[in-house]
């Protein structure tokens, strides 16, 4: 099992690191602008927090299987597992160490993060605690460990992005993953026990998400995300802090 999911040997410092409480939170949250990056020559990994083990479909095992697939889809650097307790993980001391150790590990520039407010009560808390260890991950005085027993360096990326999940928000931010799209849904589905497929057993439960519609509702949420900007599909996220652009080339023109 942690052959076909902690694949990352070294410890590498990562462009962007995309963390989410659920093995697949990324993938329908901010896989297409991972895709985007790492086309861009940017080394992008994923932290998942907890390994899923409460959804209904499928099981521990198989989803580390389905994020292997979906690693691989999208070309990611390197993945990791921090197994926290799905429902029930608490944003406190000892969760928090782990989440800053790992932050420290590889050091992004960005972090993209589960939404502040949503559906699953779990995205919430996530979200929350991953903007914390971000902050306090860049303390000299909160002490972490790496696997060899060494002490790390304290790290604090620039920027925390909240993906935009179940519950509609605001994007502060939204990004043309227009060229990426296809390849993004190919990530999502990777999740087969979970989302509706020619592949799924059809003799488990159907639940909010193994329905077509709520891939549709993926799509369509693309779509209104890239018709704000003015392309076909886009993804949309929220910053706690401004963003800066270094020139206007970075703009985006819409027709008005």
């Amino acid at each position: 099992m942690q052959g076909l999911y902690n694949y990352n040997i070294n410890e590498m410092k990562l462009d962007i690191l995309a963390i989410g409480v659920h093995p697949d939170d990324v993938e329908l949250g901010c896989s297409g602008t991972i895709i985007n990056e790492i086309k861009n020559g940017k080394k992008v990994g994923i932290v998942d927090l907890t390994q899923g083990e409460l959804g209904t479909r499928g099981t521990a095992v198989t989803r580390y299987a389905e994020a292997a697939h979906a690693s691989m889809i999208m070309g990611i650097h390197a993945r990791e597992n921090l197994k926290m307790r799905d429902g029930f993980f608490e944003n406190d001391e000892t969760n928090k160490l782990k989440l800053i150790s790992a932050i420290r590990k590889y050091q992004p520039n960005i972090v993209l993060a589960n939404s502040l407010h949503d559906r699953h009560p779990d995205h919430g808390r996530a979200g929350k605690m991953i903007a914390e260890c971000c902050f306090l991950a860049g303390l000299v005085k909160i002490e972490t460990k790496d696997e060899a027993g060494n002490n790390q360096e304290k790290w604090r990326p620039t920027y925390v992005l909240h993906y935009i999940q179940d519950w509609y928000h605001e994007p502060d931010l939204v990004i043309d993953i227009s060229d990426s799209f296809e390849q993004r849904m190919q990530a999502v589905q990777a999740y087969s026990t979970q989302f509706h497929s020619n592949t799924q057993d059809q003799s488990e439960p159907q639940t909010y998400i193994s329905t077509p519609d709520f891939l549709d509702s993926i799509i369509a949420r693309a779509r209104m995300m890239g018709k704000k900007i003015g392309v076909k599909y886009a993804e949309g996220y929220i910053s706690e802090k401004n963003i800066g652009i270094s020139n206007l080339d970075a703009l985006i023109q819409i027709e008005t």
